[in-house]
């Protein structure tokens, strides 16, 4: 491994104001594109595929996510002056005259968002040069590894809640730019709004948000608090009624607001037994429209305990934005083909399938799904009547395909492929993978 290479002086430390995300990538793509050059194989036609080995403990299915992002991230992978600048003191000539010339012109097809994925599926292939596929390898694993998580964490969240809302909360709990990004993830789930104001004005989620303990801190009285709130935001608004004694709020909040009280909001202590007494209290009060919103540390544990419960809204936040105990999806970037070759990494611990691949999911005549066959894109198994191809193209030659699905799309397609999925693959508990995965290469064929 080479020593690091300190910035250049004269550069500033912090964002590129040219947008371009080149340079979030790992050091070592780059010189492997060095050498490459040199020996003259950057040239040779590659395929590279994104997959998981297996899913996280516990989970039975993965989602795809992070796509949309992902076809902006490699627009704007372009090396400008500034991205120049730094790697002039790291690369030789030749890789630096390439590079700043340089624009992702290959081929992407992958499972559209909004897909169940399982292990050994291939999520994503990416095909051109080698030099121009291989130094993509860090900025797709990064958006599809952290996006594919948190929408998988949020769909599970959203089988257990049912019909109640959920709204996403999680922004104070993970890096700035990550927030954006789980919001636009937990949106795709079928989450129904952020309380993120730029994940709202990217991507065009509903936001919402009312008040923190620290506005009813700040007034001499609980009814002082609630009042200011319902004359700015009016009555339909969500009073926190938990700031001192819980019971006593409520009974504050519907003087102060009357029985049309929009909800209340109980962000800590025992959630079942708070929310079973605040309804009893509710609807004794006259508020029997009074809605109940829950926050404080739910995960789809939590959510799941509470669905006997007089719930109408959950609000979700740090489990959420770190995976709900598994914050990466574990997906791995490997090359597969090489001008039409298969090549596969054979080693005891860690292996891969060579060759191009693509996948098929497999239907019983009632419509649930029943396994997922991957295979040779050059040897395709015998089509059955109920089959689905999964992969889509998404760019070809470096150009996003024209008719991609947006976020309302993918969110509807996720509510398609959950229904579709066995029921025993819906469990929160251990277990195998909701569809066994079979792999077809020629005439043999063995599970992952």
């Amino acid at each position: 491994m080479t020593a690091p290479t300190p910035a250049p002086s004269g550069l500033s430390v912090g964002e590129p104001a040219s947008g371009a995300t080149s340079l979030f990538t790992d050091h070592y793509e780059l010189t492997m594109l060095q050498a490459a050059l040199a020996d003259g194989t950057a040239e040779r036609t590659c395929s590279f595929e994104v997959f998981a080995r297996r899913l996280p403990p516990g989970r039975r299915y993965g989602v795809v996510a992070g796509s949309g992002r992902l076809v902006e991230s490699v627009a704007r992978f372009r090396f400008g002056e500034a991205e120049i600048a730094r790697l002039e003191p790291i690369l030789d000539q030749r890789t630096v005259e390439y590079l700043a010339g340089y624009a992702f012109d290959g081929d992407i097809e992958g499972y559209p968002e909004g897909e169940l994925y399982f292990p050994g599926s291939p999520v994503l292939t990416v095909s051109g040069s080698f030099g121009s596929t291989v130094i993509l390898e860090t900025v797709v694993l990064s958006i599809l590894n952290h996006d594919c998580a948190i929408a998988s964490a949020a769909a599970r969240m959203v089988s257990v809640a049912g019909d109640r809302t959920l709204i996403e909360m999680g922004s104070r709990r993970t890096h700035e730019e990550s927030a954006v990004a789980a919001a636009r993830a937990a949106y795709l789930a079928g989450f129904s709004a952020t309380s993120n104001l730029e994940a709202g004005r990217r991507y065009g989620i509903p936001t919402g948000g009312t008040a923190a303990h620290s506005f009813t801190l700040l007034h001499d009285t609980e009814a002082a608090a609630f009042a200011s709130q319902i004359h700015s935001l009016g009555i339909d608004t969500t009073l926190l009624v938990d700031t001192y004694d819980i019971t006593a709020g409520i009974a504050t909040a519907i003087e102060v607001a009357g029985p049309n009280l929009g909800a209340v909001r109980i962000d800590s202590g025992d959630l079942g037994v708070l929310t079973k007494a605040a309804r009893r209290q509710l609807d004794s009060l006259g508020a029997a429209g009074t809605r109940i919103v829950l926050s404080g540390d739910l995960d789809e544990f939590a959510i799941a305990a509470l669905v006997a419960d007089p719930v109408d809204v959950y609000g979700v936040g740090t489990a959420l934005v770190t995976g709900s105990g598994a914050p990466t999806a574990g997906m791995v970037y490997k090359l597969v083909e090489v001008d039409g070759r298969p090549v596969e990494k054979r080693s005891e611990h860690k292996s891969s399938h060579g060759g191009r691949k693509s996948a098929l999911r497999r239907y019983r005549a009632s419509g649930t799904a029943d396994e997922e066959v991957v295979f040779r894109v050059a040897n395709p198994p015998a089509p059955q009547p109920a089959d689905r191809l999964l992969p889509v193209p998404i760019l070809r030659g470096g150009h996003p395909v024209d008719g991609g699905p947006t976020l309302e799309d993918s969110r509807r397609h996720l509510r398609a492929a959950m229904v579709s999925l066995p029921w025993e693959g819906l469990k929160l508990s251990q277990g195998d993978p909701a569809l066994p995965t079979v792999l077809v290469a020629g005439r043999a064929a063995k599970g992952t």
